[in-house]
Formats: structure tokens, C-alpha cells, sequence
């Protein structure tokens, strides 16, 4: 068998190392984290040179100043007058070297080498092609001969300035551009960490997001012991789109890994010899993030969501005590069966009915969906071999792809095995056509009736051998050909949601795995900041696993959710696309919905989600993000500097309580006047009140005038 390689879940076993690294944390001790930054590049400087001078393209202006123009305009591109893209210093640059990847416990890091780096560019020529495009070209260096030769094209095309700049014998390229002095820079996708990214250096690649990211001492335990602590940047879901305060946006269209430094200025670097992107801009932030998308069900949106496991009997039984909820699906992950490992409950990923966990599985989804819930199920695009399956299967997926090559190759021979704490998988390949509709034969057979998760897809090594394509190459779009698998065999009225993504996604997404703990490194609140820059990097349906994930035993690193922070976390779930809980990898040392006391005061949450049934079917439906960061709908305004309040859909501005023991929170109104949904009360706007917060009661407003958002709470009020 090839070489095995664990992932996150496995890392979170953690293990024998607790003490050790934690009295190395106390003691101050620092463990360098493989996700630090690398330096900055040099500032480098741009030379118009002989083309200098002013070029008309379309609906943009190009300036390219010469000898005695400021720096700030030597080069400058602007639409009707505004300044879309500009910068004192160098604007491109290039470089030759290798990005190495570590890949450990799931965890992708990288070590940046640059053999040489140009950011020193002259500008030689400059044609006109047409009357909307421009080609200039020069070399890079201060010396001739110094530097490769580069090609950049211009092109105007309506709002969109698309960029095409091309250095033949490079391995990396860049463009910048100077910021405004108070230009936030937002997006990148789901980034857990401050909404205004600026002073980070980001890293797009999908991976694993890590055990902690910034919390300790959980996260250099983590990392020390398994190289799985993470970063407040590392995510599932990166997306090579951003937008800026300035009613700026770039994206490109390059697949391969980039870098984002915005220490001091705005630099994308992709290590490609080519960088196609576009400068966009508009009016208003909300015309900047628009993003299409998938239809999602609208059952989706009347009642919760349920993560039920433990088979038939405990399904039943853990239903009847919720009884008086509104419950429109229940999510049985465990339909494979379950296997224990250090680090929880596990699946059986055989992709086939556990008859011995789910004996009367037909009764079941009768009963259920004569109540009106449908049945969820689990998939992820690994195969195992099940030779230790209690009970045996009945179609042995893992060797049935072996023998017909479908599995992703190590580069010493045979599959790529990924060890997942204490049992192999493998990844089915998905650039083979004959393995691709193999594997969505399978995911079309899984019994269900409302859908399925579709987990993981950030897994590929980059050393991999695949059917066709480059691994670094492939590897940021993985999750994209994960997605359009799952579509190609989802039916019209199931809902399938992700974990991984990348440009072009168009699924609903939830948040990925976060700590059952309250904090902003890698619980409930980070939950929220991945949501709110995931929805304007073009994920504008995402969710969260009410309650969180990771549950860590270990006295010195312990997370273990509560009833509050259960229901604290599921209560503001209610104000968004959808409400789907997590029973976590250690249910029986967890706080569940169908626990006493939190029973009733969810089935209460679950009705009141009902009750925006109709709102939310309006919200999902546009290209709008449905949680929506304050600065998306009232810019300029005070409100739109927090990060930790949002717009659900247009009407209503949510609160979340992210505290423990809080019996209320402030929360920045903007300007106007605003109702309290729970009482009625009127608050005048463009201030910072405080609101007493009930449990399952978070601080929610509408506007005076929005007689819609009326009538909704009148009816909440009622409840």
C-alpha cells in the first residue's frame, strides 16, 4: 500500500502530547507556525517609458505618466474620472522559483523559494486594438537584458476592465494596486477571521482549516503534535474574488494557488506564467457582490434541519422529544454505519444502507415522510475498503475502482491512501470520465428523499497522479468538480450542500468544522466572519452546523458545547437560509436539541424559522448574499464597521449574542428608525443601544417602514 497521509479529524485525536505542549504554552514558549507569512516583495517601480501618455479604451482611460507626472499617476486607470485601478510603484511583476507543500494531517502549508523576482517593469510599447483594447508591452529590470519580457492587455468591457498580462518564462506573476487610506479589502471566500482583510496575507488554496486558528493553547498543541493548528486565513472555501470598500472588485481566473499580501498594498500573485483578471466596480456595494447560484428547495425553509444519528430506534426517539417543532428534514450521516476512532464517531464510507443500524430504513422514511420530513443523507469522494465492516457489504466500492483504475495514484505506485485515524481511504478520481460516472451512479443510488451532505473535496495531495491534468493545477478546483458531480445526479427538490469550494460554485454551502466553543479563532463566532466573507466572494447561500462540530475531550484544550451556547448558536441560525443542527464528533459528551431543558426553547426556535418561511424563500432566491454584512446594506454608516452583526435578506438586522453568560449586547443601529421583533419597542437609529436578549430571543430589528417585516414579527410575537 502507498504512503498514508491523515487528515483534520484524525489530528484531533491529539493525543499524548496535551500536557507537554500545554505547559510549553504557559510557559510562553512560541511554536512557529508553518502558515506564517513569507517577507514582502520589494516595492519595485513602474516606467512608462516611451508609451507614455493618456489612451481612451471603451468606457476607461488609461494613464501612463511620464518624466515629471506625480508618482501617484504614472500609472492610472480610471472610469467616468474615478480611479479603478492605480499605483506609486511597481504594478506588475514576475518570478522564477517553487512553492513546496507540506501536506500533514490534512493540512496543506507551503514554503514560498524565488530564484529571482522582478517588480522593476518598463513599458516599451503601446497598440491600440480597436477601440477597446490595449496591448502594451515592455520588459522587466532597470538594466537591459535584466528581466524576462512581459505582455499586458487591457480591455474595456461595459463597468469590467479585464487585465491579461503574460510573462513566458516566469513561474509566478503579480499584479498591485495602491489602496485608499481607509480601503477595506473584503472576500477571499470564507474567511473566518476580521472582515477587513487588510494586513494579511492570505494564501487561496483549499485545505483543511485547521484546529484552533489563532486559539490557545489548542492550536499549538495542534500544531505541534500534527501540524493542524491552522490560521485565521486558512479555509475550505477560498474563492479568488474580492471586493474593496473603494466599490472595487477583482477576480481571476487562474486555478492555481495565489497569494494575496495586503501588508501594504493590494497584491495578487499566482504562481502561473499567466494572469488573466477583472477590475470591476458599482454604484453600491450590493451591486458589487451580486452572485448566481443554485435553487434551493423550498422546504428547506420551513422547518429545521435535524442531525440525527444512532439508527431507527434512536431517530424515534430523539423526534418524540421534540414534539411541537417545526422539523422539515432529518440528516442521517450515520446511513453507512458508524465506526468509533480517538477522535469520535466515524462513517462507515461504503456507501451502502447499514441494515444492521437501520433494519426497518423503508418504515422509517414512510413514517417520517408521512409527518412531511424528508431524509438526508451523507457522501464525500472517498472509497474504502470495508474488508472489517461488521456484517460485510454487498458491493465492495474500493476494489471494484482499484481493479478498474479509478482511484486518484501515489507517485510510488498503486492509490493514493489518506489515512483518517485509524482507517484508509481513497479518493476517486475525477478527472477520469468512465470514474466520474461511475461515482455518480453511486451518489444517485444512496437512499434519501431530500438530499445529502456533500463533504470534504480540499483533500487532494499535490503530488498526485491523476487520469488527466496537473494535481496543482487541479487542486484548487477539486471542490468545483466535487460540486458539479453532486449536481449532475441531484434531483429538482433535494438539497446537497458543501464544504469545499472555488470559483464558479453555485451549491449552498455550510461553514465547515468549527469548535463547539464560542470564540472568533474556531467557534461560533468564526462561524459567523466565515459567512459574511464567504457571501461576497460569490457563496451567497451558506450556513453553519448549529451548535459546532469539534468536541475536544482534553482537559487543558476542552471543548464541550452547553445547552446555552447550543441555543445560543442555533437561535441566530433561525435568521438565515437554513437551520441544521450537529449532534458533533462526541455526541454523548454534548449538549443535543432534544435534551432536557433545550428541547422546548428549540422547538420554539423551530417555529419562529417557520414563520420567515415566506421571507427567507424571497431571500434565497436572489443573488444577494442572505447574511449580509452591514457595509453590504448600509455603507458609510457605523453599523457597517461590525463584524459581528448582520442583515438577514434586506429587513432584518440580527445580533448574535457570542458571549457566554450574556443576558443582552450592544448593537449598532444605523440611521432611521428601528422596531425590536420580540417586543414591538422603537429604537431611534444611528446609535449604539443596548438590548436585553432572552434566550432564543438575539437583538433583531426592522425598519419602522417596512410594513413586510411588520406583519412577520407581529405574527413571531404571537407565537
Amino acid at each position: 500500500m502507498a504512503a498514508m497521509r491523515v487528515d483534520r479529524r484524525s489530528a484531533l485525536a491529539l493525543g499524548g502530547g496535551v500536557l507537554a505542549v500545554g505547559a510549553l504554552t504557559a510557559g510562553g514558549i512560541a511554536v512557529r507556525s508553518p502558515y506564517a507569512p513569507p517577507p514582502q516583495l520589494p516595492a519595485g517601480s513602474w516606467d512608462p517609458g516611451p508609451a507614455a501618455g493618456t489612451y481612451d479604451l471603451g468606457g476607461h482611460r488609461v494613464e501612463l505618466g511620464g518624466p515629471g507626472v506625480p508618482r501617484n499617476r504614472r500609472f492610472r486607470v480610471l472610469r467616468a474620472g474615478t480611479p479603478v485601478w492605480w499605483a506609486r510603484a511597481g504594478v506588475i511583476g514576475a518570478g522564477r522559483g517553487t512553492l513546496e507543500w507540506t501536506d500533514v494531517t490534512g493540512h496543506f502549508s507551503d514554503r514560498r523559494r524565488l530564484d529571482r523576482i522582478w517588480t522593476d517593469a518598463r513599458c516599451e510599447s503601446a497598440e491600440a486594438l480597436g477601440t477597446d483594447t490595449l496591448r502594451l508591452t515592455g520588459r522587466f529590470g532597470v538594466r537591459p537584458g535584466e528581466g524576462p519580457d512581459w505582455q499586458l492587455t487591457l480591455g474595456s468591457r461595459g463597468d469590467v476592465l479585464e487585465v491579461d498580462l503574460e510573462v513566458p518564462d516566469a513561474d509566478l506573476v503579480l499584479l498591485r494596486s495602491d489602496l485608499a487610506v481607509d480601503e477595506g479589502v473584503h472576500g477571499l471566500g470564507a474567511q473566518a477571521t476580521g472582515f477587513d482583510l487588510r494586513g494579511r496575507d492570505v494564501v487561496l488554496v483549499t485545505r483543511e482549516q485547521g484546529v484552533g486558528r489563532g486559539k490557545q493553547p489548542v492550536t499549538v498543541l495542534a500544531e505541534k503534535t500534527q501540524g493542524a493548528g491552522g490560521s485565521p486565513t486558512t479555509t475550505y472555501a477560498p474563492m479568488p474574488t474580492l471586493v474593496t470598500a473603494g466599490l472595487r472588485g477583482l477576480d481571476w481566473s487562474q486555478d492555481r494557488v495565489a497569494e494575496v499580501d495586503l501588508r501594504d498594498r493590494l497584491e495578487v500573485s499566482v504562481w502561473d506564467r499567466r494572469l488573466t483578471a477583472r477590475w470591476r466596480t458599482a454604484p453600491t456595494p450590493r451591486e458589487l457582490v451580486r452572485a448566481p447560484h443554485d435553487t434551493v428547495p423550498g422546504w428547506t425553509g420551513t422547518g429545521a434541519i435535524l442531525g440525527l444519528q444512532g439508527g431507527s430506534a434512536e431517530v424515534r426517539r430523539k423526534l418524540a422529544a421534540l414534539d411541537g417543532a417545526a422539523i422539515s428534514g432529518v440528516w442521517l450521516q450515520d446511513w453507512v454505519g458508524q465506526r468509533s476512532t480517538g477522535f469520535g464517531s466515524r462513517l462507515w464510507w461504503t456507501w451502502e444502507l447499514d441494515r444492521r443500524l437501520y433494519p426497518d430504513w423503508d418504515q422509517l422514511v414512510d413514517e417520517l415522510g408521512q409527518r412531511g420530513i424528508r431524509v438526508l443523507t451523507y457522501i464525500n469522494p472517498f472509497v474504502v475498503d470495508a474488508g472489517e465492516k461488521p456484517g460485510g457489504v454487498r458491493r465492495d466500492l474500493y476494489h471494484e475502482a482499484l481493479q478498474r483504475g479509478f482511484l486518484v495514484g501515489h507517485p510510488d505506485g498503486g492509490p493514493y491512501i489518506l489515512d483518517q485515524d485509524g482507517f484508509g481511504a481513497a479518493m476517486v478520481d475525477l478527472t477520469n470520465p468512465a470514474a466520474y460516472a461511475w461515482f455518480g451512479e453511486v451518489i444517485a443510488a444512496m437512499p434519501r428523499t431530500g438530499g445529502w451532505m456533500a463533504d470534504f473535496g480540499e483533500s487532494l495531495p499535490f503530488d498526485a497522479v491523476l487520469h488527466d491534468g496537473d494535481p496543482r493545477e487541479l487542486h484548487n478546483r477539486w471542490p468545483l468538480l466535487w460540486e458539479q458531480l453532486n449536481a449532475s445526479v441531484r434531483g429538482a427538490d433535494e438539497f446537497v450542500f458543501h464544504r469545499s469550494a472555488w470559483r464558479g460554485s453555485r451549491a449552498a454551502h455550510w461553514a465547515g468544522d468549527q469548535l463547539t466553543s464560542w470564540d472568533a479563532y474556531d467557534g461560533m463566532a468564526s462561524a459567523l466572519l466565515g459567512m459574511l466573507a464567504g457571501g461576497v466572494s460569490g457563496l451567497p447561500l451558506m450556513h453553519a452546523d448549529a451548535g459546532g462540530y469539534t468536541s475536544l475531550p482534553q482537559r487543558v484544550v476542552r471543548a464541550r458545547r452547553d445547552a446555552e451556547l447550543l441555543l445560543r448558536w442555533s437561535e441566530w441560525c433561525v435568521w438565515s437560509p437554513v437551520l441544521r443542527t450537529h449532534e458533533s464528533n462526541r455526541p454523548a459528551e454534548n449538549a443535543q436539541v432534544w435534551d432536557q431543558p433545550a428541547a422546548p426553547a428549540f422547538a420554539q426556535q423551530t417555529r419562529v424559522f417557520r414563520e420567515l418561511a415566506g421571507y427567507r424563500a424571497e431571500v434565497v432566491a436572489d443573488d444577494l448574499p442572505a447574511i449580509r454584512h452591514c457595509w453590504v446594506e448600509v455603507p458609510g454608516s457605523a453599523a457597517a464597521g461590525r463584524d459581528d452583526q448582520y442583515f438577514f435578506g434586506p429587513s432584518f438586522l440580527v445580533a448574535p449574542v457570542l458571549q457566554p453568560g450574556a443576558g443582552g449586547r450592544e448593537v449598532s443601529l444605523p440611521p432611521g428608525r428601528w422596531v425590536l421583533v420580540w417586543t414591538g419597542e422603537e429604537y431611534p437609529g444611528d446609535r449604539v443601544v443596548r438590548v436585553r436578549s432572552l434566550i432564543g430571543q438575539p437583538p433583531v430589528f426592522h425598519r419602522v417602514e417596512d410594513a413586510g417585516a411588520a406583519a412577520i414579527s407581529r405574527r413571531i410575537r404571537a407565537l
